[in-house]
C-alpha cells in the first residue's frame, strides 16, 4: 500500500511513465450500444461528423451533460492521456496510470460545430483547478482536451483565449486545461457508460463556473 505522502505525490502530478502500471494488451469488452439513443459507440464516423475527447473531472456527469449537447450525436466514457495499457478503472483512479477519466463525443457538423461543443466544455466544469474537479482529487480528474485532427488545434486555442479572459474578468486563476494531440482513447467499463441514465440518482460533480464562454 502507499503511505500517505506516496499518495499526496500521486495527486499531485502525473505519474512518470517509467512508474507507470503496465496494463494489459486486452481490450475492454463491451457492448459498444449506447444506453440512451442505441447508437454503436465503435462505430466509424460519417462524413458531417467530427470527434473530440474531453476530461471535465468525472465522467459521469460530463457524458449526461455531452449526450443531451445539440448536434452530439455519440458518446462514451473512457480513459486517456497515460501510458497504461487498456487500463482498469481502478487502476485510473490509483493515479498509476497517467490517464484521466474522458468522454468522447462525437457530432454532426452540420448541427453544430466544435466552437458550440466547446463551449459546452468550458462552461460546465472549472479548468482552472489542476489535478481536481470539486471535491475529486486527484490526476485522472484534470481537464483534458484531446483533439484528433489538426483542424481542431486553432479552435482549441481561441476557445481557450475566450475563455481565460472570461475568468481573469471573473477573478478565476489561469487555465490549466491539458491540452494535447490524441494518441489512445481506452473504452472505459461497460458500467460506466451512460451510467447516470442508469443509475438515475448517481454522483454528478459536474459544476461549472458561472462564467459565459463568449465564443
Amino acid at each position: 500500500m502507499f503511505n500517505q505522502s506516496k499518495l499526496q505525490a500521486i495527486k499531485a502530478a502525473i505519474v512518470p511513465q517509467n512508474e507507470a502500471l503496465p496494463g494489459r494488451n486486452e481490450e475492454m469488452q463491451i457492448t459498444a450500444v449506447h444506453a440512451v439513443n442505441k447508437q454503436d459507440m465503435k462505430r466509424a464516423l460519417k462524413t458531417n461528423e467530427e470527434h473530440i475527447v474531453l476530461g471535465m473531472g468525472c465522467f459521469w456527469g460530463a457524458e449526461r451533460k455531452l449526450w443531451n449537447t445539440p448536434g452530439v450525436t455519440v458518446t462514451s466514457v473512457g480513459y486517456a492521456g497515460g501510458y497504461t495499457l487498456n487500463p482498469t478503472y481502478e487502476e485510473v483512479c490509483s493515479g498509476a496510470t497517467g490517464h484521466s477519466e474522458v468522454v468522447s463525443v462525437i457530432f454532426d457538423r452540420e448541427q453544430t460545430s466544435l466552437d458550440a461543443v466547446l463551449k459546452v466544455f468550458w462552461e460546465n466544469h472549472n479548468p482552472a483547478q489542476g489535478m481536481k474537479q470539486g471535491n475529486d482529487v486527484g490526476t485522472q480528474y484534470r481537464s483534458a482536451i484531446y483533439i484528433t485532427d489538426e483542424s481542431q488545434q486553432g479552435v482549441v486555442e481561441k476557445s481557450l483565449e475566450a475563455y481565460q479572459k472570461g475568468l481573469v474578468e471573473s477573478g478565476f486563476g489561469t487555465i490549466t486545461t491539458e491540452c494535447s494531440v490524441l494518441d489512445t482513447y481506452y473504452f472505459a467499463e461497460e458500467y460506466h457508460q451512460q451510467y447516470l441514465h442508469k443509475n438515475v440518482n448517481g454522483y454528478c460533480g459536474l459544476k461549472g463556473t458561472g462564467v459565459t464562454c463568449s465564443i
